[in-house]
């Protein structure tokens, strides 16, 4: 992602309706698993989602690609460092949890990383990783935040179960808004990583959230989020 890309998701990120959201997701995932340990947040960005992890105990660890996002992160008091996802600074088997939300789809290489998430993971560690879903909603978007590919659930799956990673869930996410999105991204020319009025902010927040609640999670979306475990 190009570093003016970084600026405005670190400027976004904390009032953005979809950012918000899926920092709500993640904490309710956290919630699922055992006392908090030692967990990895790839592609950190600014690290919104690193200090959820932080808020909810764990010894967290914000990882990203560019310099940029790490500077921010290092100045919002996280523990951040320079990395490439494809080979990451970090002792095998000494995480409990891989945060990787956005990280596979701007690597041509993303079975490395996936390889890599394996290796840092303990035996019985999770793994929680958050893709864009399905090329019919490719647009400039995609272009202007530097993605390379977006997923179908066969090839997620496909590419966690080849690195070792078991499968435990994979549901859709952004599955309401999908039609609006679709209509935008049409005639979209770059990213849409913008400030949204509050009014609008606060309506798409409510429709997102209610999908907590609803059977849309098999239906088609935005994205996919995937929950996996290292057994061995």
């Amino acid at each position: 992602m190009q570093a003016t890309e970084i600026r405005k998701l670190a400027e976004l990120e904390d009032r953005h309706w979809w950012y918000r959201e899926r920092r709500s997701l993640l904490a309710r995932q956290l919630r699922r698993l055992g006392p908090p340990s030692t967990a990895l947040d790839i592609g950190a960005a600014g690290g919104g989602n690193t200090r959820v992890l932080r808020d909810h105990g764990w010894s967290a660890v914000a990882v990203d690609y560019s310099p940029e996002a790490v500077e921010l992160a290092l100045g919002r008091g996280l523990d951040a460092r320079w990395a490439d996802a494809r080979e990451l600074p970090i002792e095998s088997a000494s995480m409990s949890l891989v945060v990787a939300f956005d990280v596979l789809e701007h690597i041509e290489e993303d079975h490395l990383v996936a390889e890599e998430i394996v290796r840092v993971l303990r035996p019985g560690g999770t793994a929680l990783i958050a893709v864009p879903c399905d090329m019919a909603l490719w647009s400039a978007h995609d272009d202007a935040v530097g993605h390379v590919r977006r997923y179908t659930r066969a090839s997620l799956i496909d590419v966690a179960e080849k690195a070792g990673l078991t499968v435990d869930k994979v549901w859709s996410w952004n599955v309401l808004l999908r039609p609006v999105a679709a209509r935008r991204r049409r005639t979209s020319e770059g990213s849409d990583l913008d400030h949204v009025p509050a009014p609008l902010n606060l309506a798409l927040s409510a429709i997102i959230a209610a999908e907590r609640y609803l059977p849309v999670k098999n239906a088609p979306g935005i994205s996919l989020i995937m929950r996996a475990t290292r057994k061995d």
